[in-house]
């Protein structure tokens, strides 16, 4: 069940962050902070407005949502472990947004399968770069 509220709160911080500087911000940012019990509820709305207003007057929009994304995820995920009951208010928060594309950055969890088969070497990589030294390239043939 612990990996099933992580990828919950993962979506619904992809959710969150694709939201950020758009016209369906207000909405969503008042949905995340309902989540957060009163003692925090202060705290979280400082927190999302900042966000929004970082990735508003960016150049970069969506590196800002990417840095944001782990921040939130970790929040969202903190909040489930927690509170469990925010389970299903969260998952309708994801699914409304989930799929949108906004300004280039698309809001879903980002999955990746990588398979090797026989004598195969997979080299793979997510959100960043990679490396290989030491090994060449063999074709078909060899």
């Amino acid at each position: 069940m612990n990996d099933e509220l992580t990828v919950l709160a993962e979506a619904g911080a992809a959710a969150l962050v694709t939201a950020m500087a758009t016209d369906a911000w207000q909405e969503t940012r008042n949905a995340v902070v309902g989540l957060f019990r009163r003692g925090r509820r202060a705290g979280v709305e400082d927190q999302l407005d900042g966000n929004a207003e970082l990735v508003r007057d960016s150049a970069t929009p969506d590196d800002v949502r990417r840095a944001l994304l782990g921040y939130w995820t970790h929040e969202l995920a903190t909040l489930l472990h927690r509170d469990p009951s925010c389970r299903d208010p969260l998952a309708r928060l994801a699914n409304t947004v989930d799929g949108t594309l906004v300004d280039g950055f698309r809001a879903h969890v980002f999955v990746q399968t990588n398979t090797a088969r026989d004598s195969a070497t997979l080299f793979a990589v997510q959100h960043g770069s990679q490396h290989v030294y030491g090994r060449t390239a063999r074709t078909a043939e060899s």
